[in-house]
Order: structure tokens, then sequence, then C-alpha cells
């Protein structure tokens, strides 16, 4: 997806690809892979080259774009092209078509939070995952039913497993 991206006033190209929990950006001509999870609303917890990052993402007050805190460091984020944007949580789309929940990294499930047949809205729990002693909930991208939940409690999950699909 192609984006023009206004931080702190200035414009720039990016483009970013999804593939599960793993995004690929292309910026300024340089490549960025990272691992982002949604581990509670507008909270994502980022591993970029080894490093993680939790950063939180919230509605600009007064402004149309969004306030991007990660760490002491704070970003006004602005999307030039709001068709790409619009929709729910402070402006974030919600994902479309069947989609999968997939394991970020390898780690233990400790709940299943969804069972098959079962109506989710957008954000709600659907299973959490133990991954570096750390316990993270993974959130449905999108309203709609659990037509599989492929883990059970206890199981031992590899890095981009499927947990769950939602439609």
């Amino acid at each position: 997806m192609q984006l023009r991206i206004k931080i702190d006033g200035k414009t720039r190209q990016v483009e970013v690809d999804r593939e599960g929990s793993r995004l690929l950006c292309r910026w300024e001509s340089r490549d960025v892979e990272a691992d982002a999870i949604e581990v509670a609303s507008g909270v994502y917890s980022l591993l970029i080259g080894g490093r993680s990052f939790e950063v939180r993402v919230e509605p600009e007050p007064g402004a149309a774009g969004l306030r991007i805190c990660a760490g002491d460091k704070h970003f006004q984020v602005e999307v030039v092209d709001p068709r790409q944007w619009r929709g729910r949580r402070g402006g974030l789309l919600e994902a479309e078509g069947r989609q999968q929940v997939l394991a970020p990294m390898p780690g233990k499930i400790v709940r299943v939070l969804v069972k098959p047949g079962e109506s989710v809205r957008a954000g709600q729990g659907m299973v959490v995952i133990e991954a570096m002693k750390m316990q993270n909930e993974l959130k449905s991208p999108k309203a709609g039913r659990v037509v599989r939940v492929a883990v059970t409690v206890g199981e031992t999950v590899a890095s981009g497993a499927v947990l769950v699909v939602v439609e």
C-alpha cells in the first residue's frame, strides 16, 4: 500500500506491505522490517532489528491526524490520502475479508478466549500467548465470526502459526 504521510509537518512517501504481524516498509529508499502486534487498544509492540519498542497511537486532540508516542518521542502524523485510513478506533481501518490471527513470535498458548462460530468485534481479545516471559493478548483485526480456532491451551506455536481465522 502506497501512503503519503505527514510527520511533524514533513510529507513523506511510504510503501507498507503487511504479512500477518510482519510489516515491510520502504521509507525514503530505505527498507525496514518489523514485527508488530497490538497488545492493547492503541498500544503496539514493535520488534525492529532485534530491538523492542512500545508505541502508543491516539487521536491528536483538535487535529485531523494521530499522535504517536514511542518512548519519550512524540510525533504528530497525518495520512495525506484519508481514504486509506477512514474507519474506527482513532481513524484506523478495520481489516476486510477473511483474516488470520498469526503468532507474532514463538510461544505458548495460555488462554483461548473465543470459540468457532462465535461473533467477535474488532479489537476483541482472541488468544493470549506467552513469549519471552511476557503474555500478549492477540485481538481480532475485524468484526465478524470466528471460523476456526487452530490452537489449544498449553500448545507451543512457531512464529507465523495460524491461531484463529475470522470472517
